[in-house]
């Protein structure tokens, strides 16, 4: 196909989505108005459902199947860095250089640590009752995983990240979520219906299926943000690259923790 052809069939497919989402947006309620249908039943289905948090009701019970999507596209992004990042024939890899750590920044981090761990666990854990949940608990707990590098160095950050332990867990995790969904087709209803035991309102097992995939989907998230960045550092540290021309070596500067 040429580029003209491209951009014919380009402008037509954009005509029929321009004239569709108009045709959408003219169904909206009006701008500031006190009706909402879908937030309605949404939240009705979600207090049916047994489940507190109305945002976690609507991403792992009502719409499942668009997390399920979102959830893959965040596995297919972690996939496609390790791939192109992984490290080429004629690149080896250095010693990290020491970092200079500071007492201070030594100690914060040591106290952060712990405490951005337990947070993240439990935003993840309480996901179906609060506001939170897999996504944000899962990119919490990375993120305390990697205080060890702000205040100490990579060398550490290194120890205490087995990056092939936690590629493992992310696709783990990830096949846990299409791996929930059978429960509905096990019993005879649809792909994803939360069809476990709702239990207590506002209690920590009430749901059914929506806290058992919010703790996949946090597992996956904070699994795949460590490797997603592992490749980044690690380029950024451990890569040593030839020059143009297979001249000498290149090496990427190291960065220090403060």
């Amino acid at each position: 196909m040429n580029r003209r052809a491209r951009n014919v069939l380009f402008l037509i497919a954009a005509a029929v989505f321009a004239a569709a989402f108009t045709a959408a947006c003219t169904g909206l309620p009006a701008f500031g108005t006190s009706r909402h249908p879908y937030g309605s039943r949404a939240i009705g289905a979600s207090i049916q459902r047994r489940t507190a948090n109305v945002v976690s009701s609507v991403n792992f019970d009502q719409r499942a199947i668009d997390t399920l999507g979102e959830e893959s596209i965040l596995f297919g992004a972690v996939l496609g860095s390790v791939v192109l990042l992984r490290r080429a024939r004629d690149e080896n890899r250095q010693d990290p250089v020491p970092g200079r750590v500071l007492p201070t920044t030594l100690l914060l981090g040591a106290g952060l640590l712990p405490v951005t761990l337990l947070v993240g666990v439990y935003v993840i854990g309480h996901g179906q009752l609060s506001p939170g949940g897999g996504f944000q608990g899962g990119v919490v707990l990375a993120t305390g995983l990697h205080l060890a590098y702000v205040a100490a160095d990579y060398r550490v950050l290194r120890r205490v990240r087995p990056v092939a332990v936690i590629g493992a867990v992310d696709a783990a995790a990830a096949g846990a979520f299409s791996a929930l969904g059978l429960a509905g087709l096990i019993v005879g209803a649809a792909y994803l219906q939360n069809v476990l035991p709702l239990g207590t309102f506002n209690q920590l097992t009430s749901g059914g299926l929506v806290p058992l995939i919010n703790a996949a989907v946090g597992v996956e998230v904070a699994s795949g943000v460590v490797v997603l960045l592992a490749q980044f550092l690690d380029q950024a540290v451990e890569i040593e690259s030839p020059p143009d021309g297979g001249k000498g070596r290149r090496t990427h500067p190291s960065p220090e923790a403060s």
